[in-house]
């Protein structure tokens, strides 16, 4: 083998690693209702890092899903940034009666009609509308993602036992930011540096600060 052929084969990135078209994203009951009793996770940040997931998925393409539970009886709408990058009179949201999402036949078409392997879920509650699917996912053979700062709980300690629960059956977990910077993967992927910064500028917090510092620094 030549050195040329050697390098290619140790710079093949992992498989493991999510890219902007080898999974879909499945975004479960972001609503008033459920945000109302979130306790682990402050409500800003959690819209911030919600809203950076939401445009992360809009600008790489990637296949999304929007569920709501009871939406017009109990829950009620989505959080704002999620209708902001992803419409309702355009996105085909899916609202259900099941606590588990996998569980619902119309949640379960779409989401496997992705025909993705890798599949990445946030929403609200961690330890009831996402354990459910992850783990119902899991058992089908599908490499489970959740984005554990986009999701929250009731109390601290539900939050921490659903994420431990999750990574001891084989769920990987990622955070908001990572999941932006992994499908980004490249600064000189210039079809989305631009999105993807002003993105970070607007939701990032002191990351998106140091951004916007360094592009106007770099004016002077």
């Amino acid at each position: 083998m030549n050195i040329k052929n050697q390098k290619i084969n140790f710079m093949k990135p992992s498989t493991k690693l999510l890219s902007p078209d080898n999974h879909a994203l499945v975004l479960i009951d972001f609503e008033g209702q459920m945000a109302f009793a979130t306790k682990s996770i402050s409500m800003n940040e959690l819209r911030n890092n919600v809203a950076v997931v939401c445009g992360a998925s809009k600008i790489f393409n990637v296949p999304t899903i929007v569920t709501t539970v009871a939406e017009e009886s109990f829950a009620g709408p989505v959080f704002p940034e999620i209708e902001e990058a992803y419409p309702i009179a355009t996105s085909g949201y899916i609202d259900r009666t099941t606590m588990n999402t996998w569980e619902d036949e119309n949640a379960y078409k779409a989401i496997t009609g992705t025909q993705k392997q890798k599949l990445v879920f946030a929403g609200l509650w961690t330890g009831v509308c996402i354990v459910g699917p992850a783990l119902s996912a899991l058992e089908e053979g599908y490499d489970v993602y959740v984005i554990t700062d986009a999701c929250g709980d009731v109390t601290d300690e539900a939050h921490e036992r659903a994420v431990q629960r999750m990574i001891h059956a084989g769920v990987k977990p990622v955070t908001s930011i990572q999941y932006i910077l992994e499908l980004q993967r490249d600064w000189a992927r210039q079809e989305t540096y631009v999105p993807v910064t002003n993105l970070m500028k607007k939701y990032g917090g002191s990351y998106g600060l140091g951004i916007h510092y360094a592009h106007n620094m770099l004016n002077h």
